[in-house]
């Protein structure tokens, strides 16, 4: 199956088996279908089209039975071309559904026991137990490490857990929260699963956002909330077990990045090939050619970084300064990319009909989380020459 014929110049996707297209095909086939015609109208209305959720859960795409039948699990390749197809289609869609696959599912992989991850991995993987992934706050995005505010009181067998955290997207159809909280004993972060009902926890939807606006991010508020110990992942004792989950996660925002590239430069192709102007398609200009041409470049350079950090992720090699690049130069590459789309789009891509627009907004959220620009470079920066730039 022919999956990415314009915008794959390279053939990356040569990599991905028959059953792993066949997967993807079945995915494509549901965003182009059922989820497509209506993010245009939740994207203006600032909601999420939660009539296809429970549909896009059933699809099995996390880990589908097709490649999981001799109990192996899916390849990172294949991870990665699914959160490709669902930002090419919308990175609200993408974001959401990373929440639980990316995002709560590294937190329970990397964080929890061994006999935590046996009672939780599976409804994981089947959504019956949704979570999301609880770290920024209100004070603290890029200096989160340090300025992690919210606490966590032991009390004999329970804890108490005070603070707030913010833009927690799928926050109000999760189950559980995984929040992050500062030890008040020793100081060290530790991470509990919050029931979302739990006394003392109060969401409130954060208005007015330009990007991601179908995504429900959430203003989360803490208040002597009471979490058991055996709800607490064991193994996450210090930041340092919350950078190992940041640095495996950043390569999915990486593929974010670059699926959000595709489906801005597939919409750009598709309208320079059908508007005309002065008698002739607009694509036919040599100075919309050498946009598009710049575009693919950006998409391609994208592509065959992030295929080759999922190579060696697939291997066990897992860098901070590997993940921070990628999502580094990734996000670089898609504001220039999104922006090149609107360009050639004219007047037009500015409209949601066009989906430019749409793509050119949530760029700017997705450039943004995960590790701003500033901060991945640093990483990188640190790693090159032995000497941290971060500020005390």
């Amino acid at each position: 199956m022919d999956l990415y014929s314009a915008c794959d110049w390279y053939d990356a996707a040569a990599l991905l088996t028959d059953d792993e297209r066949l997967v993807l095909g079945r995915l494509r086939e549901f965003l182009e279908e059922k989820a497509k015609p209506l993010v245009g109208d939740y994207w203006e209305r600032g909601e999420f089209p939660y009539e296809i959720a429970q549909p896009l859960i059933d699809l099995d795409i996390m880990e589908p039975a097709e490649l999981t039948r001799d109990g192996e699990k899916a390849r990172g390749i294949y991870h990665g071309f699914r959160i490709f197809e669902l930002a090419r289609t919308d990175a609200s869609i993408a974001t959401f559904y990373t929440a639980q696959a990316g995002l709560f599912r590294t937190a329970i992989r990397v964080g929890a026991s061994e006999e935590q991850k046996k009672e939780w991995m599976p409804k994981v993987v089947d959504f019956s137990l949704k979570g999301v992934f609880s770290l920024t706050e209100p004070e603290s995005g890029s200096d989160i490490a340090g300025g992690l505010a919210t606490t966590a009181r032991r009390e004999g067998d329970s804890w108490v857990l005070d603070g707030a955290k913010r833009w927690i997207g799928g926050a109000f159809t999760a189950d559980v929260l995984a929040v992050f909280a500062r030890d008040v004993a020793d100081g060290q972060v530790k991470a509990f699963l919050v029931p979302r009902e739990a006394p003392g926890v109060t969401l409130e939807k954060i208005h007015r956002k330009t990007a991601l606006r179908m995504m429900q991010n959430a203003h989360i508020t803490l208040d002597g909330v009471r979490v058991t110990e055996a709800d607490r992942l064991h193994n996450v004792n210090s930041f340092k077990d919350v950078a190992a989950m940041l640095r495996a996660m950043r390569s999915d925002v990486a593929w974010i990045a670059t699926g959000i590239q595709a489906g801005a430069f597939e919409a750009a192709l598709k309208y320079v090939r059908e508007r005309e102007q002065f008698g002739r398609q607009i694509g036919s200009f040599q100075l919309v050619q050498e946009k598009l041409a710049r575009m693919l470049g950006n998409l391609t350079s994208s592509l065959s970084l992030v295929v080759r950090l999922t190579e060696q992720q697939e291997k066990g090699i897992y860098r901070d300064q590997d993940s921070a690049l990628a999502k580094m130069q990734t996000s670089l590459l898609m504001r220039e990319t999104v922006a090149l789309a609107r360009e050639v789009v004219g007047g037009n891509g500015i409209t949601l009909d066009t989906d430019v627009a749409r793509f050119h907004a949530d760029a700017e959220a997705v450039y943004s989380y995960e590790g701003t620009h500033e901060i991945n470079a640093l990483i990188v920066g640190r790693a090159l020459t032995g000497q941290s730039a971060f500020t005390k």
